[in-house]
């Protein structure tokens, strides 16, 4: 592998971790119905031997501002989708009316507000070792490529800098992300 092609696979695995923690503070809710907050939940569903996501089992809808609506494509798997909503951190209770589930979004007090802070905190810190990780797989690819020959000694440490570089970029593009969503979910 080439310099150059290496800096292009980090960079890419740095802003996939980047867009992953996006779409994982998208699951944290914020008094606002969206489809985000239920649609990434597992369901293990015993009648397919299998755990499956709520999206890839039902019709995701939001037909009020508080309210989700979510239609199962097998109306078998309703009590199986109810309990793993139940069961999951989000604190949604859904109401099943056998055929789909109704799910009403209440208002967040300050006290759970705060705690999906910490949620969502602890979620931009596994991106910052996601990207912390990556950075140290590119800092070895620098080493490999130096013992290789691929890469002179001025070569590899600008290499080095250029991951430090990425690093830095996606770590505040992160903490840009982390500070959106703890505005969103602190604002009444």
């Amino acid at each position: 592998m080439d310099p150059e092609s290496a800096t292009l696979e980090t960079e890419d695995k740095m802003q996939k971790a980047v867009e992953y923690a996006v779409h994982e503070f998208a699951g944290v809710r914020t008094g606002k119905a969206s489809p985000g907050l239920v649609e990434n939940i597992d369901v293990h569903v015993p009648s397919y031997g299998s755990s499956m996501k709520i999206k890839g089992l039902a019709i995701i809808t939001v037909p009020e501002p508080r309210m989700i609506m979510v239609q199962p494509f097998d109306p078998s798997t309703t009590r199986d989708i109810e309990k793993a909503i139940i069961e999951s951190k989000t604190g949604l209770n859904p109401a099943n009316e056998g055929k789909h589930l109704r799910i009403p979004v209440p208002e967040l007090s300050e006290e759970r507000r705060k705690d999906m802070v910490k949620l969502v905190k602890g979620q931009a810190e596994d991106a910052r070792i996601r990207i912390r990780g990556i950075r140290k797989d590119g800092m070895d690819m620098a080493k490999k490529l130096k013992s290789d020959n691929s890469l002179t000694e001025d070569g590899q440490r600008d290499f080095e800098a250029n991951v430090q570089e990425l690093t830095n970029k996606y770590t505040k593009e992160i903490d840009t992300h982390l500070a959106a969503k703890e505005t969103e979910l602190m604002t009444v």
